[in-house]
């Protein structure tokens, strides 16, 4: 039985996409779509120019503010960064950390990740922590090996009671943005995988009630599927969550199914 705290989650990440404009035509759409969908939790992440704005059009609902990426200092000379106060200061509630672009693109390290996520928990934010391997990892059957090292890494000095305020995110790098797709057996082994570990590290308690979110070319017509498996606690959707009425159909299947 999953455990109350484990409610749905689906989280919308527009990448660099969409001006104010924009992102406030989306997420006005969204709030029409999603206005009877009480069983689940939402969260959207907009490009950082537009985060005060989607904010302000999210007051009056149940939907939350993620952003994209963080860093992990306070304030000073950090040209182009973008520190927890911030966010938070715009309204945010959750931040991504570690996504696989943020580590394939601009080098982002275990040891940046675990520097972010520190600061996001001073922060107050809900980190959602992204792990994740590549093509290469995958058919050297190293999956495993490369998300304990990961994991390792990322929650070095992480106490456990800080976990309760944390969401995880496994998205298989060779999935983001190709059409490909893990099958839902072979996230629901990674999600397992990872849910066994925090047992293992932490204890049972703790590993239950954290939920591990899928990434990776989600769309309407996998959705279920992926979220038919028992420790898939929900959806961190790309492309899909640029339109609204495939987002929406994405939520709105969980939620029939909550």
């Amino acid at each position: 039985m999953i455990p109350d705290l484990r409610r749905p989650l689906i989280v919308g990440n527009w990448k660099m996409n969409n001006t104010v404009a924009e992102s406030i035509k989306l997420v006005t759409a969204l709030k029409h779509l999603l206005v009877d969908s009480p069983h689940i939790d939402v969260a959207v992440a907009p490009p950082f120019t537009a985060l005060y704005s989607v904010s302000v059009a999210l007051s009056d609902t149940n939907m939350s503010l993620a952003a994209q990426n963080m860093f992990w200092e306070e304030d000073g000379a950090f040209t182009g960064e973008i520190s927890g106060a911030f966010l938070k200061d715009v309204g945010c509630e959750m931040v991504l950390v570690g996504h696989s672009e943020r580590r394939n693109l601009f080098g982002e390290t275990d040891k940046m990740v675990n520097q972010k996520l520190q600061a996001a928990l001073k922060s107050d934010l809900i980190p959602i922590v992204c792990v994740g391997e590549n093509l290469a990892q995958r058919e050297k059957d190293s999956t495993l090996d490369v998300i304990e090292a990961q994991m390792r890494v990322a929650f070095s000095d992480v106490a456990m009671h800080d976990f309760e305020k944390m969401v995880l995110a496994y998205e298989p790098v060779w999935a983001i943005g190709t059409g490909k797709n893990a099958t839902p057996q072979q996230a629901g082994e990674v999600h397992h995988f990872m849910r066994t570990w925090l047992m293992k590290h932490y204890d049972a308690p703790t590993a239950n009630r954290i939920r591990i979110l899928y990434g990776g070319s989600v769309k309407p017509e996998n959705a279920p599927a992926l979220m038919k498996e028992t420790h898939v606690d929900g959806l961190l959707v790309g492309g899909a969550s640029l339109d609204s009425d495939s987002f929406a159909k994405i939520v709105k299947f969980e939620e029939r199914m909550s």
